[in-house]
């Protein structure tokens, strides 16, 4: 039974509901432990980043390697190769399980299948043999305006059926021939008319990709589920299960209007964006609570894309960014979900603004925002996270990361509620500097 259809979940109160969460979360089924110690390790790991979340001292500071495609390098492989080799997908992730020991385990699932994306024509991001050198070690974001200046009101009468017509012919090649297809709203009495544009060949064409696609993505899938369950086996809690969202301001910034779009928009048609960013918002929530209702998910990931320091002004975040934010967090802090918020870049001037949630609520993780003024401002509410530079994990020595790890936990420790965990995600580093934050939890952030 899901939470939705527990039919007291809507009594509960929003504490009542993240206490339940957890006490789901806390006690996982159908796990096949390889042993008893992994059983146990397993039990102890959750249980020191449920005291994290929860703003408790646990027995020692939780690690959270935000590891990119570390694996496949570690592997002696690359993003290439294992984008569309799923057995060395596998293997690689198998290993980098294997090689270290981790509180918790990010698995394969963000690594792109690469043959779908082919079939796909993708076209917001490149990769390695698709738009980039074979060699690159990671995606690129394509910038564009897939929304025209003048398509504010389309998007918000249908979001679904502009989704389908428009937006996903503008980055997805395969879905070019849908712009001749009809509104599915359209269809009421006597349909048969309204199929015509699927005599197309070309819409013949995109289905039966659809259907190689369909083929293609269960191969990737068994891979991914496979690595997850091997690591939750050995004890190690996966993350993610209540996958991700993006704040409102970030889909309509990144995806659709791009960045100088968007921010012309905040000077040109102020209403109209703040009308999409309602919509947006509300889009946001129903997609979210339900991911983390499917996973039985305490948490859900925020990449935080343009509130940035130095992207716009303090009022511009507090007028355009914040709000829709905050009322996204707030709905799913109602559910019992927290909030996992990832400040990319550096919210220093963002501090007072963002600490308005109730105690327990949400988590940030800082990307290159000082700590020790992030652990004052909010540090007495919630969980924060972050800030070991990938910069400082792929150059520096072993020993430059374990002292940079324990300066972060003297400062960011004392009282509970903080994770030792890299600002952004690591492509390459040595497994000696890896291995070095392992240590400096274990050596420094022992609680009792």
């Amino acid at each position: 039974m899901t939470m939705a259809e527990d039919g007291k979940w809507a009594e509960l109160t929003p504490d009542e509901k993240r206490a339940e969460r957890f006490k789901r979360w806390l006690a996982p089924t159908e796990i096949n432990f390889i042993s008893p110690e992994a059983e146990q390790s397993y039990k102890a790991r959750q249980q020191r980043l449920a005291d994290a979340y929860q703003m408790k001292e646990p027995d020692r500071v939780p690690l959270q390697l935000a590891y990119g495609v570390i694996p496949a390098y570690h592997a002696g492989s690359d993003l290439k190769t294992v984008m569309y080799d799923y057995d060395e997908l596998g293997r690689a992730w198998k290993k980098f399980l294997n090689d270290f020991e981790m509180d918790t385990y990010s698995g394969p699932g963000a690594i792109m299948p690469g043959r779908i994306y082919d079939l796909l024509d993708y076209k917001l991001y490149t990769w390695p043999g698709h738009g980039l050198p074979d060699d690159a070690t990671g995606h690129q974001f394509v910038e564009g305006e897939y929304m025209k200046a003048d398509e504010y009101d389309a998007l918000m009468k249908n979001p679904s059926d502009f989704w389908m017509r428009t937006y996903m012919p503008r980055i997805f090649g395969l879905f070019e021939s849908f712009r001749h297809l009809q509104a599915f709203t359209n269809i009421i009495e006597l349909p048969a008319g309204y199929f015509i544009p699927f005599s197309r060949p070309d819409v013949q064409a995109t289905l039966q990709t659809l259907i190689e696609i369909g083929k293609e993505f269960p191969k990737w899938q068994a891979v991914v589920s496979e690595c997850n369950r091997e690591a939750r086996e050995a004890g190690v809690p996966s993350l993610r299960d209540g996958g991700m969202a993006k704040a409102p301001f970030d889909t309509i910034g990144d995806t659709l209007r791009g960045t100088q779009g968007v921010i012309m928009d905040m000077y040109r048609q102020p209403e109209k964006l703040h009308e999409a960013l309602e919509v947006i918002a509300n889009l946001t929530i129903e997609a979210a609570i339900a991911s983390a209702n499917a996973g039985r998910a305490v948490t859900v990931f925020f990449p935080l894309h343009k509130g940035a320091d130095g992207f716009m002004s303090a009022r511009q975040f507090e007028t355009f960014y914040w709000p829709s934010l905050r009322k996204v967090c707030l709905a799913l802090i109602d559910e019992g979900i927290i909030p996992s918020l990832f400040a990319e870049g550096s919210y220093a001037g963002r501090l007072e603004t963002v600490n308005e949630f109730p105690k327990r609520t949400v988590m940030w993780r800082f990307d290159q925002t000082d700590m020790a003024a992030a652990k004052k401002a909010l540090g007495d509410k919630c969980c924060i996270s972050g800030n070991v530079p990938t910069s400082l994990l792929t150059t520096g020595t072993a020993s430059d990361v374990k002292e940079y790890c324990r300066k972060l936990i003297e400062d960011c420790a004392p009282g509970g509620g903080y994770v030792l965990s890299t600002g952004a995600s690591v492509d390459k580093a040595p497994a000696d500097n890896i291995r070095a934050m392992m240590e400096a939890a274990k050596e420094y952030g022992v609680y009792r």
